[in-house]
């Protein structure tokens, strides 16, 4: 490669790396001290469990791992109201249909889930929850490695959020836990952009 054109991709990596730095430490410091253990989170009334890819037959293993932890703290009494929220198209098989459905199977009442069609990625889910549903606090439930993100955007838009993430899938699937965590670093940027610009989300009528 000629040394231009590898100052010219040095210059853009090194452009490149110190947002993705800065949106890095901003997430870790707006959600410092608000991940907790399963077993230690402070109680809400409201849990919020962000979707991701499901099946016609049911929710991904990634995605039945997020329910579990709300089917856990529904379980100790911990919260009353479950927020499951993702893309509700046909196209995405209607995630937050699918996943209500997991949640009941596993002994939820069907009344104490309310499903949030238009929640199509996270900062979506985290501005609905204040201005669809009247949320001011909830409970993010997610991969630890995107909980943190959540966290941060919730408290932006102005809804308290504390959040558990599901650990599990680091050793079941390691190399789509990697994928993800990288993922994750990118994912900040929109976070920084969607937050500056103030983005409204898509609404749906519900």
């Amino acid at each position: 490669m000629p040394d231009r054109i590898r100052r010219i991709v040095g210059l853009a990596l090194a452009g490149l790396a110190l947002p993705v730095m800065l949106a890095a430490i901003h997430v870790v410091v707006a959600s410092w001290e608000r991940v907790y253990d399963l077993g230690e989170v402070p109680a809400h009334p409201t849990a919020m469990v962000l979707g991701a890819r499901v099946h016609p037959s049911g929710p991904s293993a990634f995605v039945a791992a997020r329910l579990d932890l709300a089917v856990a703290l529904y379980e100790r009494g911990e919260i009353e109201t479950i927020i499951v929220t993702g893309d509700g198209s046909p196209a995405s098989y209607d995630q937050p249909r699918v996943m209500r459905e997991y949640l009941v199977e596993h002994g939820v009442p069907d009344d104490a889930v309310v499903e949030d069609p238009g929640g199509l990625d996270t900062y979506d889910s985290c501005v609905r929850a204040r201005d669809v549903y009247g949320a001011d606090a909830v409970t993010v439930l997610s991969q630890d490695y995107h909980v943190r993100r959540a966290v941060t955007i919730c408290r932006t838009v102005g809804v308290d959020a504390v959040a558990v993430g599901d650990t599990t899938m680091r050793y079941r699937y390691p190399l789509n836990w990697v994928a993800g965590s990288v993922r994750e670093l990118f994912a900040n940027l929109k976070m920084e952009w969607d937050l500056f610009t103030q983005r409204v989300p898509p609404y749906d009528g519900e």
